[in-house]
């Protein structure tokens, strides 16, 4: 059995909580609200973010950051990713050397350009940081529907460990060293999932969401396989896996928020209306910032930027799009003559 801390509890690190309680693991989860924590006390369950999934009696909530942290042999950091840096700071005063945090967040730094785990490295030195992610909502996790999704680390000890401490007969865990594609892909299809929800909300059909889809993940791949992340990654569970489940689902809070925008909300009316932090919104410039820096071509990122910061049209973009130059699908394929 492991001491495990969940820092942060939304709906992810509720029903992630959920899940290593049933596997046997002693839990603690924290929140900076102490309404939150309230709620979780007494009802024993998440009435906003995961209603229905009651959480048992003996699993303790607290507002008491180094309650949570000290003595704990994992942390699952499962803030969003605006809030990584800020909590990673609090926390570090607390954490011992070589305490594993695995983060379950998806996003990008936009003032640094940084991954979440290179946050937390840089706020938390003495800490061994892995990743958790792949198509996995939490309201289904929460219900216990059959997920899989893959664990990153830098040492194949450590990705072991944690492989035995997640999984079960419904949440099959992979395990891989590419924590630098995995985190790419994660918070990349975020801000595609915004163009497949800006799509929907045009009314646009299943031809635009199939092409949203596969282009979506040539960029990322594009990009990502320039700043080092492994091809295989791309087209795996956290790349073309997470992508189709997010720009799919009424779960994902991105593709609820395109929705919304394509209609004609503004962003910041869209992302009021979802009422959860839309990660996508939050991704897209550090998105644009990492392609001008590789040099790397992301025309979808690149009009839904436009369409979040700049004022243009959902219709727009969309033509701006279909119009652009001529192109080979795959230049590595040779041709006969």
């Amino acid at each position: 059995m492991a001491n495990i801390g969940i820092i942060g509890a939304g709906s992810w690190g509720t029903a992630l909580a959920l899940l290593l309680h049933k596997n046997g693991h002693k839990i603690t989860v924290w929140s900076i609200v102490e309404s939150e924590i309230e709620m979780l006390r007494s009802e024993h369950e998440h009435k906003e973010k995961l209603p229905g999934v009651l959480l048992p009696e003996d699993m303790e909530f607290t507002t008491d950051l180094e309650a949570a942290v000290k003595e704990k042999d994992i942390l699952v950091l499962a803030v969003p990713s605006p809030y990584t840096r800020s909590t990673s700071k609090s926390m570090a005063p607390f954490v011992k050397d070589g305490q594993i945090i695995v983060d379950v967040a998806k996003g990008i730094e936009e003032s640094t350009l940084l991954r979440l785990s290179e946050i937390i490295e840089e706020e938390i030195p003495q800490a061994e940081v892995a990743v958790l992610s792949g198509p996995s909502h939490a309201e289904e996790v929460g219900r216990g529907i059959p997920t899989t999704i893959v664990v990153g680390a830098r040492r194949k000890k450590t990705a072991e460990y944690l492989q035995n401490v997640f999984m079960n007969e419904v949440f099959r865990v992979y395990i891989s060293p590419d924590v630098l594609g995995i985190e790419l892909g994660a918070a990349l299809k975020n801000v595609v999932a915004l163009a497949a929800g800006i799509a929907d909300g045009l009314g646009y059909g299943d031809n635009t969401k199939a092409a949203l889809i596969t282009r979506g993940i040539a960029e990322i791949a594009r990009l990502g396989t320039v700043m080092g992340g492994k091809w295989e990654t791309f087209v795996g569970l956290t790349g073309i896996g997470d992508l189709i489940v997010t720009c799919a689902s009424m779960h994902s809070r991105n593709r609820r928020a395109g929705i919304l925008i394509g209609q004609g909300y503004t962003m910041e009316e869209a992302m009021k209306e979802v009422k959860m932090v839309v990660e996508g919104v939050y991704s897209a410039k550090a998105a644009m910032g990492l392609a001008k820096k590789y040099d790397v071509q992301i025309p979808i990122i690149e009009q839904v930027n436009m369409i979040l910061f700049e004022g243009k049209s959902a219709a727009e973009a969309v033509g701006s799009l279909m119009l652009r130059d001529k192109k080979i699908e795959n230049p590595l394929i040779p041709w006969e003559d």
